[in-house]
């Protein structure tokens, strides 16, 4: 069972004023992803929020919440729910995208599939997928949602070497929605385990233009920065970081988190080759 403490308050009241971005590929508390599942029979919940702001508007969900389930060998399924707040800018430049009310209420669920395609060997990467389906359970006429299902195809790859992680690759997005369009997107992520308590990393991050109605209406590089926080128990962790732009539209990047894991291996083998799956796990293991 999951311990929440007295961090969990205190983390939950922030978010109501974070964000996280609405058309986006996400590794907690990073963009760029993994592609190692969840444990067979363990599960990872998130409570987050974060922010992507851009001339035109800032996209905020929070709270927000996050369910893994590894229900499979090398199999792992998702959902998020997220709540959020569209906050345009009410800059004529921008009209008519940009200037509308503030507004607040549920947006785009998500549902995916992480599958790891090849096991991490010594010479080579682990490789897998996370697809993902974005249901339009937002009212796209008050700028909550797209209006349409869409979808993220990536591929990701993942070393580990001493105290240091490697994540990269990227995929597509298709969004079949007037005024949105299909965008490519990729990144490339660095991260280091300091002692058992401390791991930081930094990431750098594009998208292609995501079409006039998104608020991303141009490419965009980000470079961000963050990490995790190991409390006294292991299963529990605080999850940050922060980017902005670095070419192409301007474009901030935040997200904070809380991260619970628990469960139980039902025999040797249900670990994928000794990687477990927590999003911030030391050198050595998967994190993410």
């Amino acid at each position: 069972m999951m311990k929440i403490t007295s961090t969990f308050t205190s983390v939950a009241i922030l978010l109501c004023l974070l964000a996280v971005p609405q058309l986006r590929a996400q590794g907690p508390p990073f963009q760029t992803d993994d592609p190692v599942p969840v444990d067979l029979h363990h599960y990872e919940f998130y409570v987050f929020g974060g922010l992507d702001g851009t001339p035109i508007e800032t996209d905020a969900t929070g709270p927000a919440f996050e369910f893994n389930w590894g229900a499979i060998p090398r199999v792992q399924l998702h959902a998020i729910l997220p709540w959020g707040t569209a906050i345009p800018s009410n800059n004529a430049a921008y009209s008519p995208n940009g200037t509308r009310p503030t507004v607040f209420g549920l947006t785009d669920a998500e549902l995916g599939a992480k599958v790891a395609f090849f096991k991490e060997t010594r010479y080579l990467p682990q490789i897998g997928s996370f697809t993902m389906l974005e249901l339009p359970t937002g009212n796209a006429n008050r700028g909550l949602g797209v209006g349409k299902a869409w979808y993220k195809v990536p591929v990701w790859l993942q070393k580990n070497i001493g105290n240091w992680l490697l994540d990269g690759g990227g995929g597509y997005t298709f969004v079949p929605q007037t005024g949105y369009r299909n965008y490519p997107y990729g990144g490339f992520l660095v991260k280091y385990a300091f002692g058992e308590r401390l791991e930081l990393g930094s990431e750098v991050f594009s998208h292609g233009a995501e079409g006039e109605a998104a608020p991303q209406f141009r490419a965009s590089t980000m470079v961000d920065v963050g990490g995790y926080y190991h409390f006294k128990n292991p299963n529990e962790q605080l999850l940050l970081s922060y980017g902005r732009s670095v070419a192409g539209l301007t474009e901030n990047y935040l997200y904070v988190g809380m991260y619970w894991t628990w469960g139980s291996d039902k025999s040797p083998s249900a670990t994928h080759g000794g990687l477990l799956s927590e999003p911030g796990n030391m050198a050595g293991r998967n994190m993410n």
